[in-house]
């Protein structure tokens, strides 16, 4: 089970820490992943772990002002997000695969989102 939590209301420019509380086994589980749904669209990529943190991958968009982490005991990942701009406006979702992670359908389970709204 994945629990999102950390959105919220900010303004251009401002920072915010997105955290993915995993708890049950991690039976299979090969890496956990940020998607991000703007209205209207499909979820897209924003930055994915391996369980055991070793390697982080980030789409174009965001490289150099999210950053993904997650501590190789603990089961919690967490999103930092910078430099945030009106088009960060999305609901933020954390998902766990025991696959690929670049599209959403690659994915086995989901949080349930968390609203990041940034305001100009």
């Amino acid at each position: 089970q994945l629990q999102a939590c950390g959105g919220g209301l900010v303004q251009t420019g401002d920072s915010l820490r997105l955290s993915c509380i995993a708890s049950g086994r991690a039976f299979g589980i090969v890496a956990v992943g940020w998607l991000r749904q703007h209205p209207g669209k499909e979820r897209d990529f924003v930055a994915a772990i391996t369980w055991d943190g070793g390697k982080k991958t980030y789409a174009d968009s965001n490289k150099g002002r999210f950053t993904i982490s997650k501590d190789k005991d603990k089961t919690t990942v967490d999103l930092q997000l910078n430099s945030l701009n009106a088009e960060d406006t999305a609901v933020y979702y954390c998902a766990a695969t025991g696959g690929s992670y670049y599209y959403a359908a690659e994915y086995d389970y989901w949080g349930q989102g968390t609203q990041v709204t940034v305001s100009s």
